[in-house]
């Protein structure tokens, strides 16, 4: 990494850094993450689409607990790796392992069965249903219903119904919904569709959770807020987040690791403070005038 004064990133990568009892805690988890072996590997991914390579042999490790952030500037890949990773895009070549299991031989339909859940950089929820109802899609994953005992609601079928209804309420309790419990999603400002997405992806009870440019519509108040919440949803309910994100100013503050890609392939990884003094990584932010 090189090691150019941390102000020349002022303009991409300005952020308040945490200090003690902060830094410690992150220091003890990162500790304790890089002595066991990966949640999550990308090993060797590569995706061409016809004559036009969007990622390139990209490779690193994810370790359980940690925020990892996906960075780069617009093209560099980021949103195509997620495809791969919630199994939307196959690779070309390569092999996503969590826990040591490829993934590749999983169907989209089937991947929050193995603890991945995810949101979409485009909100993609059911306009015309409740945030309830939206958030219930999400738990429906994990059931054994059917379409006979559903249709004919028979005592197994009711019984899942009140299970997941407790589950889901109390999710949108956490995020603060439950006041737009019975209200449909279609006339909800974007920040609050964001919160009903993030409830249906919680909802998949995720070992890892995807955010897709969380922030992405935010105004500056619902980015510091939202910055709390994702690390809240590491801490509190121990899921493992890996985002995609253009803030800069959110992703130094939350991320444990971050990832750098740039057309197609990994530029730079490492710890905030190490990205924020790579002059490569400036570089491909601020062109030329990183020099």
């Amino acid at each position: 990494m090189g090691s150019r004064p941390a102000q020349q990133f002022a303009d991409p990568f300005h952020v308040i850094a945490p200090t003690g009892y902060a830094v410690m805690q992150a220091q003890v988890a990162q500790g304790t993450a890089t002595a066991a072996a990966p949640l999550l590997t990308v090993r060797d991914v590569s995706v061409v689409f016809g004559g036009i390579t969007a990622l390139n042999g990209v490779s690193f490790d994810m370790q359980k607990g940690q925020v990892l952030a996906l960075i780069g500037p617009n093209g560099a890949g980021k949103t195509t790796l997620f495809n791969c990773l919630s199994r939307l895009y196959q690779p070309s070549a390569g092999d996503i392992l969590m826990d040591g299991v490829s993934i590749l031989t999983r169907p989209p339909h089937r991947i929050s069965e193995i603890g991945i859940g995810r949101t979409f950089q485009n909100v993609a929820l059911f306009p015309n249903l409740s945030v309830l109802d939206n958030a219930r899609v999400g738990a429906h994953s994990h059931t054994n219903s059917d379409i006979i005992s559903d249709s004919l609601r028979l005592p197994r079928s009711r019984s899942v119904e009140v299970a997941i209804n407790k589950k889901v309420l109390r999710i949108l309790d956490y995020l603060e919904l439950t006041h737009l419990a019975h209200t449909n999603v279609a006339g909800l400002p974007f920040g609050t569709q964001k919160r009903v997405e993030l409830a249906r992806a919680l909802a998949t009870d995720p070992t890892i959770l995807l955010l897709d440019e969380p922030a992405g519509g935010l105004n500056h108040e619902e980015v510091y807020v939202l910055g709390d919440l994702v690390k809240r949803i590491r801490d509190e309910r121990h899921i493992t987040v890996l985002l995609v994100e253009h803030h800069m100013g959110m992703v130094m503050k939350i991320a444990d690791h971050i990832v750098v890609l740039n057309f197609g392939r990994k530029l730079a990884e490492g710890t905030p403070k190490q990205i924020q003094n790579d002059p490569e990584v400036l570089k491909a932010y601020l062109g030329d005038t990183a020099k």
